[in-house]
């Protein structure tokens, strides 16, 4: 039986791989670098994941759709586990539609 170290281990190797493979650099995202450019489609509600226990040191980062020019739609970014950073707050993601389109806001870590 695999213990529960090896599995969440498991389960954050494959959420950082499906993440690393939805991303495409095009040509079309390398001219609008540092540029939040309005995607035309609203994200689809979020996916439902199920969340291992909570592990002291650690924080659930939720998952996301992102939104891939290459294929001209939204792929959903699995959640994982991070390190916990003391003082630190996580701030989850969120898309915000504006005049233009949805806009994509990261998640980040703040005070």
């Amino acid at each position: 039986m695999i213990s529960m170290t090896r599995k969440l281990a498991l389960v954050a190797g494959i959420g950082l791989a499906l993440a690393s493979v939805s991303y495409t650099p095009s040509a079309s995202a390398q001219i609008a670098i540092g540029v939040n450019v309005g995607v035309p489609v609203a994200p689809p509600p979020p996916r439902v994941e199920v969340v291992p226990a909570a592990r002291p040191g650690w924080v659930w980062m939720q998952g996301y759709w992102a939104w891939d020019p290459g294929v001209r739609r939204h792929v959903w970014v699995p959640g994982h586990w991070e390190h916990e950073r003391r003082g630190w707050h996580w701030h989850e993601g969120v898309w915000v539609q504006a005049g233009d389109g949805w806009h994509f806001h990261k998640g980040y870590w703040g005070r």
